[in-house]
């Protein structure tokens, strides 16, 4: 807990701001953050004992400001286990937020798609997820976060997931869903173990977001989650799958993306 309360202390010394909704951007996808008004930013290497992102794409900055009047907090880039850092340290900047008075998490990835069905480009709500990491919640237990053993039968809470296909169907968008997987990284998947997950069950992977989704649940917060299917899974398509592929699509639609997240912004503020 010395970690996250020297990052609370860091952040409060700079701003009082006090978000509903914290909102984590995964590779490509943090210039959602450009449309929120902001009115504190914070580089992650300013906050005391808070993890720096290391990749390309993930700009490394926490937001705190509004869009249309909900006060939200941004985390413009996130930190990976593949990056050399620690469980905890990896699902610290969610514990953080909890902390800092957030009820609700958006969290965001681009994603490989595993369901034939699925097509670069599409965006898919998480119903579910299954890890091939380590639990974010080995040690000992944050009792002044949560319970040591945290129900995860409903990760990602059905009252959210209502309200973001709402938001797709109010915005126009098409939305798919699916179960996501989570894979340490950074090597991308070969076709045996896409072929693998598929039979387990998932519907896309990435390298991200499962672990957060349990810390967030340990700590009390709600949670949805929207993938970007950024690429076909190894073994789908004969295309060579490369980063560079990943900020491509991501970029193409990124005008969609920010549409569908403003929308699901405030039809989750709006559950109760």
């Amino acid at each position: 807990m010395d970690r996250i309360n020297r990052a609370v202390s860091a952040i409060r010394r700079r701003t009082d701001f006090v978000p509903e909704i914290a909102v984590v951007l995964g590779s490509g996808l943090g210039d959602f953050a450009d449309a929120v008004r902001a009115e504190c930013i914070l580089p992650y290497g300013e906050i005391d004992g808070f993890p720096v992102s290391t990749v390309h794409g993930h700009a490394g900055r926490l937001v705190f400001g509004t869009l249309l009047g909900i006060k939200l907090a941004v985390m413009q880039g996130r930190i990976h286990y593949y990056e050399g850092y620690t469980m905890p340290e990896v699902v610290l900047p969610v514990r953080v937020l909890r902390m800092l008075g957030a009820q609700k998490l958006l969290l965001t990835n681009a994603a490989g798609g595993i369901n034939k069905s699925f097509r670069p480009g599409d965006l898919m709500l998480i119903t579910d997820h299954i890890r091939t990491v380590p639990d974010p919640l080995i040690g000992a237990n944050l009792a002044g976060l949560g319970t040591r053993f945290p129900d995860c039968s409903s990760v990602y809470d059905p009252k959210l997931r209502l309200a973001v296909l709402a938001a797709a169907a109010e915005c126009g968008a098409a939305i798919r869903q699916g179960v996501y997987l989570q894979t340490t990284g950074p090597s991308f998947e070969t076709p045996a173990e896409i072929n693998c997950f598929r039979a387990l069950g998932a519907d896309a992977v990435g390298m991200s977001t499962a672990v957060e989704a349990v810390a967030a649940v340990h700590a009390g917060l709600r949670v949805a989650g929207i993938s970007c299917i950024s690429n076909a899974a190894a073994g789908v398509s004969d295309t060579p799958l490369t980063h560079e592929e990943v900020n491509r699509t991501t970029a193409r639609v990124k005008d969609g993306f920010i549409k569908l997240m403003t929308a699901a912004i405030a039809k989750i503020h709006a559950v109760g």
